[in-house]
């Protein structure tokens, strides 16, 4: 009966899965549901964080952007100092790339994609130094340090507090009771090993523990321990004097022990290491944010630049755009009146088309990639480095004018000084610092682990903890509690112990970190030297092409007279009317082209050289000095100076030790000075001048030719200078709307002791 049912439920079983198929089912629950009420509709879809975060006015107040249907603003001009400490006073992030390429590229698009690991803010450097290991210290079930082993290396280390603290004494303690009940496989009646065993037992122990900086760790310990159990007493039954004095006992302990390395792991140079390296890595944080505040400033002054070209292609653009359309009312009105040709006065309007086409993108840039942005877009740059709202109804208008004086660097001088002060040198130099304390770190690890260890121990054992109980004899001849007889100090134990553990049996790992020191070491050195070429290489190229750019403004200066001359020439003959007036016009309009392009080309090579200047003192590592920068550390908080004056007292309070030959070596020269003097040492400044007495600067605008932009430039003051043309630019246009004083905008900038001080009383739209 039973294999029939067994046979009848197997045939059952094979059918429903015949019939319904392998396929995974869910469960079955009363009552339940299952409409998903629990979970969310989507596990992964894009969400917005839930962060409510005000937007600082320049973002969230800025107005319609400039453009040529838009000229609703009023100049406001600025100088060139004014800019650089507008700047850094509105700088926490800093605006600038990485690299000292003279190449800028777009500094909003690269801050608004770049990851914010990526980027650079006043509060790095603070971070490295106050970056810490997140495992707290480690002791062992004793109370004592345990020491961190292996190499240190540079990126194993937070700051200097981090590495300092492993020499921080460390305090524990623990508290632990347990029971006893267990029958023992003993005969009746043993005294001292009852047959059901039952006891009570505590421990409490408090040690604080140190490590020094020779390599050993000192550690203080008191111990407590309680027992009790049922072990008989004395007197009991007829045991006699077998037993226990008392059914509980205290024991009092106090040590002190010293842990000491004899080989690996000894002396205040290798255990001091960690702390270098963290003080390496902060010199390094500190050398990135200084690299990119002189690049800010050299962006600073590169848009400066590029804003004042820009303003110029603006008036020359104005220029001949008048001068083109004069031409062709005067064709035009020829043509109507019988007296020229259809293609001619074509001609001269299609020109002044051309050089209308030509003001529209000086002033609001064009739609090819790479062209000139024009002013609006050199000026919403500059205002971007400042730190500015993109507009808010008013346009920087640069006041300063470029120099123009003839600079000659004294290549010896230049060289020593950009080999020891570019900051990327500086910075490589570190690095190989660096890697010269993880060889020294890692040569440790090949030697064998041999330690010894000294131990002292005072105890005192009694029937109490702490209570008087007036007896002169010791515990167990009399009551006395375990304090008294620790104080007695009757009792003492001593321990040494010596360990030995060497390294594996061919200390292939490492004998492998120590050559990997030393590539790495290898491996910095020779890129320090590649960066020194390289360095020098630029140099060399920066120098020459500043000297090319001075060059070409006497050859532009030159062809700008000489095409005034020329437009000059054909615009007489034009307004005389000579008979052969096709070939007049198509004169007139070529030579008026070469003057437009000859002054761009002016003032384009008196930009550039101005650019080279400041790309000189930035590889040289004499910018921040050529703009009277000085970086230093802010204010600290009113407590801090309390504790580090309380830190001096300690400190003076102490007794120096000298720790002799196992001190670690020297790393630093001590603190870099910046203004390490004049930054035009070595260059002889000059005048620029026209050859062939020609006549000289071409515009009202710099007649004050030999002003350097730098009060710290000695330049000699070049002959008084005339216009090539009573007509020439004097920097106003009537596109741009007229000068009008902004009352509610200034800059009182202060020179005190090489720093700047900036005190903006810009609206709070306008600078944070």
């Amino acid at each position: 009966m039973k294999n029939k049912l067994t046979k009848s439920l197997a045939l059952l079983q094979i059918a429903l899965v015949s019939l319904t198929g392998c396929h995974p089912t869910q469960p079955f629950y009363v009552g339940g549901s299952g409409d998903l009420a629990h979970y969310i509709d989507t596990a992964q879809r894009i969400e917005y964080p839930d962060l409510q975060s005000e937007s600082l006015p320049e973002a969230g107040e800025s107005m319609a952007p400039y453009s040529v249907d838009n000229h609703d603003y009023e100049f406001l001009d600025l100088t060139l100092e004014e800019c650089v400490s507008y700047a850094l006073v509105n700088t926490k992030l800093v605006r600038a790339l990485p690299g000292s390429n003279q190449i800028v590229g777009d500094i909003a698009t690269s801050i608004l994609t770049s990851p914010s690991q990526q980027l650079v803010t006043a509060f790095d450097p603070a971070i490295t130094a106050s970056t810490a290991n997140t495992q707290p210290q480690v002791v062992d079930q004793n109370g004592n340090r345990v020491l961190p082993r292996g190499a240190s290396r540079a990126n194993q280390v937070g700051g200097i507090e981090d590495a300092l603290s492993e020499f921080d004494a460390q305090f524990s303690s623990f508290v632990g009771y347990n029971t006893t009940d267990r029958p023992r496989n003993v005969g009746a009646g043993n005294v001292f090993n009852p047959q059901f065993f039952q006891a009570n037992d505590g421990t409490m122990q408090s040690a604080i523990s140190k490590r020094v900086a020779t390599g050993g760790v000192v550690t203080a310990r008191s111990q407590t321990i309680y027992s009790e159990n049922n072990i008989f007493t004395q007197g009991f039954g007829a045991n006699g004097n077998f037993g226990r004095q008392t059914p509980s006992d205290y024991t009092q302990i106090l040590e002190a022990q010293v842990q000491h390395p004899l080989m690996r792991g000894r002396g205040t140079m290798v255990n001091r290491i960690p702390v270098v390296l963290a003080r390496i890595n902060e010199d390094v944080s500190l050398g990135q944010y200084e690299e990119r505040i002189r690049n800010l400033v050299k962006e600073v002054e590169v848009a400066y630049w590029d804003l004042y070209l820009s303003y110029w292609n603006v008036e020359t653009a104005k220029i001949a755009r008048d001068s083109s359309l004069q031409v062709w009312r005067v064709a035009n009105a020829k043509y109507q009146a019988g007296q020229g040709q259809v293609f001619a006065e074509a001609q001269a309007k299609a020109q002044y088309h051309q050089f209308e086409a030509a003001l529209n993108a000086a002033l609001a840039g064009a739609s090819v990639p790479g062209s000139d942005p024009g002013v609006y877009g050199r000026e919403r740059r500059l205002r971007h480095l400042m730190g500015w709202a993109a507009t808010d109804g008013r346009l920087i208008r640069p006041t300063d004018k470029p120099n123009i004086a003839r600079t000659d660097f004294d290549w010896w001088t230049v060289q020593g000084e950009a080999l020891m002060r570019n900051i990327d040198l500086r910075q490589q130099k570190w690095q190989i610092k660096a890697r010269e304390m993880e060889l020294i770190s890692s040569k440790n690890q090949v030697l064998p682990d041999v330690n010894v260890s000294a131990l002292y121990r005072w105890l005192g054992v009694g029937d109490t903890l702490n209570s008087r109980s007036g007896s002169a004899e010791n515990f167990p001849e009399g009551p006395q509690s375990a304090t008294d007889s620790l104080l007695t100090g009757n009792f003492s134990e001593a321990a040494f112990r010596l360990e030995f553990t060497p390294a594996a049996f061919g200390a292939r790992r490492q004998l492998a970190l120590v050559r990997n020191s030393q590539l790495a070491l290898a491996r910095e050195t020779e890129v320090l030297q590649e960066k020194e070429i390289a360095l020098i290489n630029r140099l060399s190229e920066e120098i020459s092409l500043m000297k090319s750019h001075y060059e070409q403004i006497e050859i532009k200066l030159n062809q700008w007279s000489a095409s005034e001359r020329d437009a000059k020439a054909w615009t007489d003959k034009f307004e005389v009317g000579d008979t052969n007036l096709d070939m007049i016009l198509d004169n007139l309009l070529r030579s008026q082209e070469r003057r437009a392009r000859a002054q761009q080309d002016y003032y384009r090579s008196v930009t550039e050289y101005n650019k080279s200047i400041v790309q000189v003192h930035l590889l040289k590592g004499s910018l921040l000095e050529y703009n009277n920068i000085c970086l230093q550390e802010g204010p600290w908080a009113e407590k801090a100076y309390w504790d580090a004056e309380g830190h001096a007292k300690r400190r003076d309070a102490a007794r120096y030790m000298d720790y002799g030959a196992s001190r670690p070596r020297v790393i630093s020269e001590g603190a870099y000075q910046q203004h390490t003097g004049t930054a035009n040492d070595g260059a002889r400044v000059g005048t620029v001048g026209l050859k062939n007495n020609s006549t000289p600067t071409p515009s009202k605008e710099s007649s004050d030719n030999a002003v350097p932009p730098r009060s710290d430039v000695e330049a000699t003051p070049g002959p008084t200078t005339k216009t090539p043309n009573e007509e020439a630019p004097t920097g106003s246009t009537e596109e741009l709307p007229s000068l009008k004083a902004n009352s509610q905008t200034s800059s009182r900038v202060f020179r005190q002791a090489g720093f700047i001080h900036t005190q903006p009383s810009t609206p709070s739209n306008m600078i944070r």
